[in-house]
């Protein structure tokens, strides 16, 4: 795993250069690769605990408004 952030990079590269050419399906693709290759790699492996987190406190904060409750009534 050495050189994934070189893989990242040109993943990257290669979106940004698919965008320039007005190829969307490309520049996706590309831009996903970047993002499974920087998740597989030791330093983005937080990455989806970040994220379930963030939503779990987005949905504890929505919920009480969302069901018309008091603040301190959910769960």
């Amino acid at each position: 795993m050495d050189g994934v952030g070189v893989l990242i990079f040109f993943a990257l590269v290669g979106a940004f250069i698919c965008a320039r050419a007005r190829v969307p399906g490309g520049a996706v693709l590309f831009a996903l690769v970047a993002l499974v290759l920087f998740v597989a790699s030791p330093i983005g492996q937080g990455v989806p605990g970040a994220v379930a987190t963030f939503f779990s406190t987005l949905d504890d904060a929505a919920t009480p408004v969302l069901n018309n409750e008091e603040a301190g009534t959910s769960r």
